[in-house]
């Protein structure tokens, strides 16, 4: 057994009390090829009602044992897996925990699984779901809602893969092993950041508080540790005098020692960005997370012996995870230890032009770029584009899937919302490095973006009160319901990939069309007391050392370069986006739904973003109202006239986004429900 994260590797001795035996446990072996080697079935039982012509679904809970072979050359790009320990077969070890949700019967299932890469350790594909109860026991239907996978007989296979997340029932964990020992210690720098908007006399060392996240420091007093303070994220670093900080935490029993914590006693200034570098020890090979999630589909399409047997992949990843799905395509992780490709079909949702902390020493999974916070971790770096692209600063030529090898025809959806421009750079995705022409993708690829959608999943409905914007006719929290789109791009993927069934062509905005400008250039509409956004996140080139190729860090924090060129989606007269896929909320609108928001109200930064969230201002009613605080945009009564016609125009909406299959049939008449009571809250009366 491999020398694991300790707190989960405590977690499993405790839990494997319930393993008494093969039967009881419910283990099964796979054959020496397979490098899923053996799965725990921990729990089983079937979920109460039915789910289409699928039928009945069982949920099932346990662990599987991956066996990795670093002379593999497919493991090979596993950063630090020569280092780790083996067993007696030379392979290294790992293990994660699942939860499977499949038909009872199998001559019912679709045959085709897709695979849940979990988001932090949480399940993510109940995005595609309507109508659902999170706070339902997992074992009875109304938790799953209208449940469109499992209606279509789909097995969901959610896998945990990251090594740094909570622990508890509503996480997945992972167990990777480290590398070094106390006689051969392996360390490096490692680096934390926080934006501090409120007082406070510590801060975590890892992006995450689950129990032992943070790599541990190798030494306190090795003169590498610094703190500095800035800012702005470009602002020149002052350091903090090493006597004014500890690695330390303050508890009702005093200030304790803790170097997962950094401790002040002035405290730390609110509006400031802080930044700890740090010679850490114990590196976790966090790439082994990569390998697993390949090698749990594989296991599913070839293992004949396995838990669940199918034809089909289809791997789902939403923000992290969907820069996770990314980072997968990039190195060339499709492609299993035989050379058989893995995955069929990707759906890469929210990851703008990320990818991640996902296989380099002291790795932090959990790290990401946001507009303020989290500031140049290796996350919106070269290349961006499918196809290969040039940098005309650095002269390096590249594209995100250049390791294509046996995948080839594994078909993939990149699907973002507004918020991605904004938030997550997301024209990278598309436009050359230089942000002089657009690029296209490859046959197997489609690009859609769902026009001034938040970042993945929409805002409360409906908009609660408290979310008012003090001053303002605005509310906090984008309430556009892109699950709808999500739906039907998820379906029609699963139709591509299974049935041959061709797609709606891409969807977005391009610099060729218009509708692709640059920030400052955005011509927004005039709304009282309503500042707006202006600064997207900004990526840079960055230096990570002469090592950086091997997945060695050697530069905290990077050297900065140039930066990137970012646009976002043109605005209509209303300020909805252009270009992409425009929901019935824009096709008849009654507001404006912003996928950003500022960081209105705080002590600094009021022109940066907020992460990830948008906004909501619904349209004046009347002319009359209009006019008199002056705002641009036109009136619901200059619009519509009353809510007849709202309608009309409603169902024609719905009628073209069925048409081009970015609704699905079924989903009418939700659509429209949703449009109806936006027009009772907002609306004109009658």
């Amino acid at each position: 057994m491999p020398r694991f994260h300790a707190n989960f590797l405590a977690m499993m001795k405790l839990a494997r009390i319930l393993v008494l035996s093969f039967l009881s446990a419910g283990l099964i072996a796979a054959p020496a090829f397979a490098r899923v080697v053996r799965v725990e079935i921990i729990s089983r039982s079937d979920i109460t009602g039915t789910f289409g012509n699928a039928g009945t679904y069982e949920r099932i809970t346990g662990r599987v044992y991956f066996a990795f072979d670093p002379k593999n050359p497919e493991n090979r790009r596993i950063v630090d897996l020569d280092l780790a320990p083996r067993n007696s077969r030379g392979e290294v070890e790992a293990l994660g925990e699942f939860v499977m949700l499949r038909p009872k019967n199998p001559a019912r299932s679709a045959d085709l699984a897709v695979i849940d890469i979990v988001n932090r350790g949480g399940m993510t594909t109940f995005i595609f779901n309507v109508g659902r109860n999170g706070s339902a026991s997992p074992q009875s239907q109304e938790f799953y809602g209208d449940a469109l996978l499992m209606r279509r007989g789909v097995t969901i296979v959610a896998l945990g893969w990251q090594w740094d997340v909570m622990f508890g029932d509503n996480w997945l964990n992972f167990g990777a092993p480290n590398v070094g020992s106390a006689t051969e210690r392996i360390t490096g720098l490692a680096r934390s950041d926080i934006t501090v908007d409120s007082a406070t006399y510590q801060i975590p060392l890892a992006h995450n508080l689950a129990p032992g996240s943070a790599y541990p420091v190798a030494d306190e007093s090795d003169p590498a540790n610094s703190m500095t303070v800035r800012d702005d994220p470009i602002s020149p670093r002052s350091v903090v005098p090493r006597s004014e900080w500890q690695f330390a935490r303050l508890t009702e029993a005093g200030l304790l020692h803790n170097s997962a914590w950094v401790y002040m006693q002035k405290g730390f200034a609110p509006g400031k960005i802080y930044e700890v570098v740090y010679r850490a020890k114990d590196p976790v090979v966090v790439g082994t997370g990569l390998a697993a999630v390949r090698d749990m589909m594989s296991y599913l399409k070839y293992d004949p012996s396995a838990i669940t047997h199918v034809r089909y992949g289809v791997g789902y990843g939403v923000s992290q995870t969907g820069r996770f799905i990314r980072h997968f395509l990039y190195q060339g992780f499709n492609t299993d230890e035989t050379g058989r490709a893995a995955f069929d079909g990707f759906f890469v949702h929210t990851a703008g032009a990320g990818r991640g902390s996902f296989n380099h020493r002291f790795a932090q999974p959990s790290r990401d770029a946001q507009p303020y916070s989290t500031f140049f971790y290796p996350t919106d770096v070269f290349p961006f584009t499918s196809v290969r692209s040039r940098d005309p600063v650095t002269e390096k030529s590249a594209g995100l899937r250049d390791n294509l090898r046996g995948s080839a025809a594994t078909k993939v959806f990149y699907v973002d919302g507004g918020y991605e421009y904004w938030g997550r750079a997301a024209s990278l995705t598309h436009t050359t490095p230089d942000g002089k022409r657009d690029v296209g993708f490859l046959p197997t690829e489609r690009r859609y973006v769902i026009s001034s959608a938040q970042h993945s999943s929409p805002a409360a409905w409906p908009v609660p009160d408290n979310a008012r914007i003090p001053a303002t006719n605005a509310y906090r929290g984008d309430p556009l319901d892109q699950r709808l789109a999500l739906r039907a791009l998820m379906s029609a993927l699963i139709d591509w990939v299974k049935d041959g069934k061709d797609p709606p062509a891409s969807c977005y905005p391009t610099l060729s069309s218009g509708n692709l400008v640059r920030p400052v250039d955005q011509r927004f509409p005039v709304i009282p007391h309503l500042p707006v956004a202006r600064k997207p996140l900004q990526p840079y080139r960055l230096d990570f050392g002469p090592r950086w190729s091997k997945g060695i860090i050697d530069l905290e924090p990077p050297k900065l370069g140039p930066p990137y060129p970012v646009f976002v989606s043109r605005v209509d007269s209303i300020g909805n986006d252009l270009g992409g896929i425009r929901s019935v909320e824009l096709l008849a609108p009654l507001a404006t739904y912003y996928p950003w928001q500022l960081r209105s109200g705080m002590r600094v930064a009021n022109d940066r973003l907020v992460s990830f969230r948008g906004t909501f201002i619904p349209l004046p009613k009347t002319e009359a109202e209009r006019a008199s605080t002056g705002d641009s945009r036109p009136s619901i009564e200059t619009l519509y006239a009353n809510r007849s016609r709202f309608m009309l125009r409603v169902d024609s909406a719905i009628t073209s986004l069925v048409g081009d299959r970015f609704l699905l049939p079924e989903d009418a008449s939700v659509a429209r429900s949703r449009m109806s009571d936006v027009w009772e809250r907002y609306g004109l009366r009658p």
